[in-house]
């Protein structure tokens, strides 16, 4: 009899993910461990689940059969996890911590409410750059993070969350797409060295030989709301508007409203992954589960 849903919960996961690589990043784990939880299902069932092909997976007829079993499970899995929780109905201020773009513009609001009510219990959040964030999780002083980059350690599990894009936006109406060498026609706001998003950018820009020094930048902010708040208020010129990099994350409802315009540079797709992080003492805590389940639901 299969006795655990963990197995399930990694064919789930493989399916929903098209592949195992990516399956592999989500669930934290090795790829030969996801390979092997699969196999070992389809030793248990004496029949295969999953092809593999060139464009990623295809299930079976049986797999097909199992998916819809699993995905049935899985809710009732979810439901008395919750009524664990009841059960258990400990007093606690679960600890968030969040990497600034996260923390100022995707927690916030829905995102916040719905794993409050998972948990069924209050969240302090914190926010700070991700090396904080870390070191705050092994300090057992943050229950859990959502950063922008990992920082590989042994004492933490990384599970892939949100994709996201780095955008060129300003307050002037911009082109839908810019060329490399519009770029040097700009008055640019930058994030100071060393952070994640400067770094994302300074890669793809060394890839196409483009120098950010020779770049006319007229300020180095520290935070994404400090450089979002500083193209607001600059000064509007269509001639040579001022411009910066930014999740578009951060400014979708400004864009929406046309306060601010985004674009994007011809040959240059600034992409990255935002993760969940958490210590691996913590990898069975009931409140992190919920909390971790929520956010790979896709409802924040």
């Amino acid at each position: 009899m299969l006795k655990d849903f963990s197995k399930l919960e990694t064919f789930l996961i493989v399916v929903r993910e098209r592949g195992f690589s990516k399956a592999s990043a989500k669930l934290g784990v090795s790829q030969p461990a996801v390979t092997q939880q699969i196999k070992y299902l389809e030793k248990y069932l004496d029949t295969k689940l999953i092809e593999r092909k060139k464009s990623g997976i295809k299930l079976t007829g049986t797999g097909e059969e199992l998916y819809k079993i699993a995905v049935e499970l899985e809710s009732s899995v979810y439901a008395a996890e919750n009524k664990i929780l009841k059960i258990i109905n400990k007093d606690i201020t679960f600890n968030l911590g969040a990497s600034f773009t996260i923390g100022n513009y995707i927690v916030p609001g829905d995102c916040m409410l719905g794993i409050k009510e998972n948990i069924g219990n209050d969240i302090n959040l914190t926010i700070e750059v991700t090396k904080v964030i870390v070191d705050k999780i092994k300090g057992r002083s943050i229950d859990l993070g959502l950063i922008e980059a990992p920082i590989y350690d042994e004492e933490l599990v990384y599970r892939n969350w949100l994709d996201d894009e780095l955008v060129l936006f300003s307050n002037s109406p911009l082109p839908r797409v810019v060329n490399v060498e519009d770029l040097y026609n700009f008055d640019w706001v930058c994030r100071e060295p060393g952070s994640h998003t400067r770094k994302v950018i300074q890669e793809k820009f060394e890839s196409l030989n483009i120098n950010c020094k020779d770049f006319n930048t007229i300020s180095e902010v520290n935070s994404s709301t400090a450089l979002l708040n500083t193209v607001i208020r600059s000064k509007q010129n269509l001639e040579r508007p001022v411009v910066s990099i930014i999740s578009k994350y951060a400014i979708s409802q400004e864009v929406a409203t046309k306060s601010l315009y985004q674009t994007r540079i011809n040959g240059i797709k600034m992409e990255r992954t935002f993760y969940i992080a958490y210590s691996r003492t913590n990898k069975n805590n009931p409140y992190v589960t919920s909390a971790t389940d929520y956010l790979l639901s896709g409802k924040c």
